[in-house]
């Protein structure tokens, strides 16, 4: 396989969870149960995974406590809220907002003083990025939803993806656990995490439409994914993952329009243009505070995933591609 075929393939599945979130809500599932089957089918996966590759988890319990606040930021709540956002928005335009993370990334780094103060391109890649969310939901137009409860959880997600990612470059990477049983630790303790939601939920009457959705969300979009990008960024590089995260908000928009009908307006795919622009400009090479210049290496973060320690920045923050 090539790498272009490797990367398109990554990105459609990566890129294709918004779609299978989307039809698991059409078809009867609530954001509760979405979240738990996701979270178990992709610990599942992984765990089976770093079996084959002999992996142990973790057992010490301070790894396994700072597990339970990456698992809540990184997953079952931004997972939970993808699922609440998605009731009233689009999933093209749920693609699109999850692309914010990394702007949300460099808001976290320069309240903790761990990222330098902004020159002109990054000024200008923050406004820009935020000023693509504003485009896309067009607040001055009546009956926009900019402020729904949607749109606002979705914002919340990739916000919390940014937290996560800080929390997780500090207290869990580099620490001796290997990544691929790291991580399948991790959403194993999402999935315990979530548990509380199925009872706010109640019970779901889904079709088998539905089921099928969520499988193909829990195995391929969250699990066999995260293997993906890892191989990815082992056998190829930085660049070719980071590309991947470029591609994400392309795929959902889609998918979203081919497979859902939803609307594609010249407003949501110039809002979307604006966000990317607003990404990359944020991502100009200024390095975080303390950061010593060989950990630069532009290597995606992820929602569930440890990238190697060799790559892992002080802070990791505002190194973030738009993953979920």
């Amino acid at each position: 396989m090539t790498s272009a075929t490797r990367m398109g393939v990554l990105a459609l599945l990566w890129g294709s969870g918004f779609l299978w979130i989307k039809i698991s809500l059409d078809e009867g599932l609530t954001p509760g149960w979405i979240t738990f089957v996701r979270c178990a089918l992709g610990a599942a996966v992984l765990l089976a995974l770093a079996y084959g590759a002999r992996q142990r988890l973790p057992r010490d319990r301070a790894t396994w406590g700072r597990l339970v606040v990456a698992a809540f930021f990184c997953n079952a709540l931004p997972f939970l809220l993808f699922s609440i956002g998605e009731q009233t928005v689009d999933s093209g335009v749920a693609g699109v907002l999850n692309a914010t993370t990394p702007l949300w990334s460099l808001l976290i780094g320069l309240a903790l003083g761990t990222e330098r103060p902004l020159r002109a391109t990054r000024s200008a890649g923050l406004v820009l990025g935020f000023a693509g969310v504003l485009l896309i939901f067009a607040p001055w137009s009546h009956g926009s939803g900019l402020m729904s409860w949607g749109a606002l959880a979705l914002l919340g997600a990739s916000a919390s993806y940014a937290v996560a990612f800080a929390y997780m470059a500090r207290h869990l990477t580099g620490r001796g656990t290997a990544p691929l049983a790291l991580s399948a630790a991790q959403l194993l303790t999402a999935t315990g995490l979530s548990t509380p939601a199925l009872a706010a939920s109640g019970a779901a009457t889904v079709t088998w439409t539905g089921v099928l959705a969520v499988v193909v969300l829990g195995v391929f979009a969250t699990g066999l994914t995260f293997h993906l990008n890892y191989r990815m960024i082992a056998e190829e590089g930085p660049t070719a993952a980071a590309t991947v995260g470029y591609l994400l908000p392309v795929v959902s928009v889609t998918l979203g329009a081919l497979i859902l009908d939803e609307p594609l307006t010249v407003r949501v795919v110039a809002g979307m243009a604006v966000v990317l622009v607003g990404v990359g400009l944020t991502r100009s090479r200024t390095r975080p505070l303390g950061t010593p210049a060989e950990a630069r290496a532009d290597v995606p973060d992820s929602p569930y995933s440890t990238r190697p320690t060799r790559s892992t920045t002080k802070t990791g923050i505002s190194r973030s591609v738009f993953r979920w």
